[in-house]
């Protein structure tokens, strides 16, 4: 199967959201001393493909398609709510807005603004999940490839904020994100035929560390 080009424009590091600049409590690990080299990252990174909120969403993204597609406003509203609801941390709830914000005037620019249905959507506050589905819908990508798309982009941005925070140099984050790249494969097969509101998140770790992020006394990201 040929992997769309569109597809590797969406993940990749050039993507101007503004990813870079979030860690999601990973800062709060590294300075509690948790995450100190790539095997307690690893470990970290395999609990939260499985377990976090992180599936959750990613379960939510061919729902979410589907009712862009549809134009099945109110499920689309009803889901975004709801996970962003499941974020405790302010500032992850602001990451979420902004990087969709960014997303979703991106694509805008790029010749696929919202409908004339959609624009009061902006009103309500997409989104990073919304906004990756109506990427999805715009560039016409296969659900399973967008699943699978979402998970390596976290997948991707974690391991830069880590290189930056821990012992732990380019070559050994490439290597990791090599060795998860089965997980994320197999993750993205299982999620597509999941009802995310029948899931749950084990993430309790990470939500207590994104909550302790804004008393760090320094702090590099902005999550």
């Amino acid at each position: 199967m040929t992997l769309p080009l569109a597809l590797l424009q969406l993940v990749s590091p050039a993507l101007p959201v503004g990813a870079f600049s979030y860690a999601e409590g990973l800062e709060v690990l590294v300075q509690a001393g948790e995450l100190r080299d790539g095997a307690t990252l690893k470990a970290w990174l395999e609990a939260e493909l499985q377990f976090g909120l992180l599936a959750v969403e990613a379960a939510a993204l061919g729902p979410m398609q589907q009712a862009f597609k549809t134009s099945n406003m109110e499920q689309l509203l009803d889901l975004n709510g709801w996970l962003i609801a499941q974020r405790e941390a302010p500032e992850i709830r602001a990451q979420q807005w902004q990087m969709a914000g960014s997303l979703l005037q991106l694509l805008a620019a790029m010749g696929w603004p919202l409908t004339e249905q959609c624009q009061g959507l902006k009103l309500t506050g997409l989104g990073w999940t919304a906004a990756w589905a109506w990427a999805g819908h715009c560039l016409d990508l296969a659900a399973t490839d967008l699943v699978e798309a979402y998970l390596y982009g976290w997948l991707a941005n974690q391991i830069s904020a880590a290189v930056r925070l821990i012992p732990l140099g380019a070559t050994e984050g490439q290597c990791l994100q090599l060795q998860l790249a089965p997980l994320i494969s197999s993750q993205a097969n299982y999620l597509i035929s999941q009802d995310p509101r029948q899931m749950f998140s084990s993430g309790v770790g990470a939500g207590l560390a994104q909550l302790q992020h804004g008393a760090l006394y320094s702090r590099l990201f902005r999550s």
